[in-house]
């Protein structure tokens, strides 16, 4: 009777065992159908450079080829939204694509910060002018990012995470753009291309900082460019297209595959 009962108990015990499995699966699968994800910033998040471009986006030139689009066709979240628009400064972000941010959202990426800084105009002028001008033009940027950028980001950074408090926000840097002493025999000065590196850096550390104190992942993407600069054997980023001027010094789809979906996809 005692061995019965204890086969008895040991057969209830597995079978109670395999439903909670059961149970907590059915659980698991059905919090990851819940599963939002919301991609927020520039150009960088919404895929300039890449090619493919949504018609209905406009001049966000949003794209598939963007790593948060590649991250959602690999991970099948039940809802996506897909905000970032190139040209975009901190403001446009607090004015126009916070809108699907709420309490279930579970992940938040997002790049911003370099048009801030003026990053275009510094490209511009680096350039089309001398060393020296370009010089003090990214130290004008860097100035710039120590002393109003910091203000800026943090306030969509506490926009996101009011709107979004469950959320895991990762924010996404920058690549450096040149490798120096590299394989390009014209264009800029290896001055200008350090110069250019260095105020990259310089806002990285910035956006980094700015982050942490919010308690958000700082994701960086210079390792996976490493070796992927313009002036290297294989760019992940355009140079000087001028046939399609806004895409220059952009990621091509090879480095949002290559140089983002990766550090995206470690982070979240």
């Amino acid at each position: 009777m005692s061995m019965k009962m204890s086969r008895f108990a040991a057969l209830t015990s597995s079978l109670l065992l395999a439903a909670g499995t059961a149970l907590f699966g059915a659980g698991q699968a059905s919090a990851a159908a819940d599963f939002g994800y919301v991609a927020l910033g520039d150009s960088y998040s919404s895929g300039l450079g890449a090619g493919n471009y949504d018609g209905t986006s406009g001049n966000c030139k949003r794209t598939n080829r963007a790593y948060p689009a590649l991250w959602a066709a690999a991970h099948s979240p039940q809802t996506f939204s897909f905000t970032a628009c190139s040209g975009a400064r901190t403001g446009d972000v607090l004015s126009g694509q916070l809108g699907p941010l709420n309490s279930g959202t579970d992940l938040v990426s997002i790049t911003i910060g370099g048009n801030d800084a003026g990053f275009s105009d510094v490209m511009t002028t680096c350039v089309l002018q001398s060393e020296a001008t370009c010089v003090s033009r990214v130290n004008q940027a860097k100035a710039y990012v120590d002393t109003t950028l910091p203000g800026r980001l943090d306030q969509v950074y506490s926009a996101i995470d009011s709107r979004a408090p469950a959320a895991r926000v990762v924010v996404l840097g920058y690549p450096r753009f040149y490798k120096l002493n590299g394989t390009c025999t014209a264009g800029l000065t290896e001055g200008e291309r350090a110069a250019i590196n260095g105020a990259a850096d310089h806002l990285n550390a910035a956006i980094a900082k700015r982050a942490a104190d919010h308690g958000f992942t700082f994701a960086s993407v210079a390792g996976t460019f490493t070796g992927h600069e313009i002036c290297s054997g294989s760019p992940w980023l355009h140079s000087v297209n001028w046939l399609n001027i806004a895409e220059s010094y952009h990621p091509t789809a090879a480095g949002q595959s290559g140089g983002y979906l990766p550090v995206l996809t470690n982070a979240a």
